[in-house]
């Protein structure tokens, strides 16, 4: 199988990472990645170790992580929708590796993947996401609940990126995350609004290249309207056993708190996947315009996400800024 012993090719980490946690005045926080027992992935070898960790064994019996509403989930009170800039827009971005299974069916999409991790309690989970378009090609973006507990939690380990994942079948290999990080709302009071996550990629793969060289990105877009025409990626358990991707499409609508619904029927294991406007199937590209965040009760029908508005951007700044050249 593809990935697990593709050697990692891996550049130094930014010294701002090499700290337990780094948080900036905007609302961002981000944390060096790290394994089960501790150790910071600072270095070729651990990262080889995180990809040898993830056996077929151990991503099959990963639980798809849950998104339905905690009661203890903080709130913002206002209904009223407020974009909190002008509207903003990066492009998707092409793979530049040349080779290797590209090929795209209706509606799957070679930038999203599903991610494995470890759980404080030594569990292990899986959640969905994407590559996002930037100048460094290492970013891949999910919920913040893919990548830390939310308040009163911890962040996951052994994280790992399986692009185009596909009944056990990784065409593209896998990559080993160097830092994680999302809102510190998220960390703090476990918003929903704020359910946004980003993690920075090491070189890996099968070409040894980076994630987004590899398998090309999404574009992203914020303060878009709370109104616009999504199509939904993610590897849900309720469809296919989150074995293989599954889409719903959709016109969102405002939920309050700053976040919008849509109608989807995809539940756990969906969590972090994008929602994107303007989904090409024949490029597998488009633009993120938020990600799967909860369900007032999975299974219903519908699902919602964060709105994005200036603080993905922030996010998205703040985790490229982080990540090695």
């Amino acid at each position: 199988m593809v990935g697990l012993s593709a050697a990692l090719v891996l550049t130094g980490a930014p010294a701002a990472t090499a700290s337990p946690e780094t948080n900036d005045r905007n609302g961002n926080t981000s944390s060096v990645a790290r394994t089960s027992d501790g150790r910071a992935i600072t270095n070729e070898k651990i990262a080889k170790e995180v990809a040898e960790f993830w056996t077929p064994e151990r991503m099959a019996s990963a639980v798809d992580l849950t998104f339905a509403r905690s009661p203890k989930a903080a709130e913002s009170a206002s209904l009223t929708p407020k974009p909190t800039g002008p509207a903003g827009t990066v492009k998707p971005m092409a793979p530049s590796v040349q080779g290797g299974d590209v090929r795209t069916m209706l509606n799957e999409s070679q930038a999203v993947g599903k991610v494995y991790f470890t759980m404080p309690n030594g569990g292990t989970a899986s959640c969905s996401a994407s590559t996002v378009a930037s100048g460094k090609r290492r970013l891949v973006m999910t919920a913040g609940h893919c990548v830390h507990q939310g308040a009163g939690g911890q962040w996951y380990s052994n994280w790992q990126f399986v692009p185009r994942y596909r009944n056990g079948v990784r065409p593209f290999g896998t990559f080993v995350a160097s830092s994680l990080n999302t809102r510190t709302a998220w960390i703090n009071s476990s918003s929903y609004a704020e359910d946004m996550g980003i993690a920075v990629m090491y070189n890996g793969g099968s070409y040894g290249a980076k994630v987004v060289d590899t398998v090309g990105g999404h574009g992203l877009r914020w303060n878009w309207g709370y109104s616009v025409s999504v199509t939904a990626l993610g590897y849900p358990s309720n469809l296919g056993g989150g074995e293989s991707q599954y889409y719903c499409q959709s016109t969102t609508w405002n939920a309050g708190g700053q976040q919008i619904r849509m109608y989807c029927n995809m539940t756990y294991g969906s969590s972090g996947g994008p929602w994107l406007q303007e989904y090409n199937d024949q490029t597998g590209f488009g633009y993120i315009n938020s990600v799967v965040s909860h369900g007032d009760n999975p299974g219903n029908g519908q699902f919602d996400g964060p709105y994005f508005d200036d603080d993905i951007k922030s996010l998205y700044d703040f985790a490229e800024g982080l990540s090695p050249a």
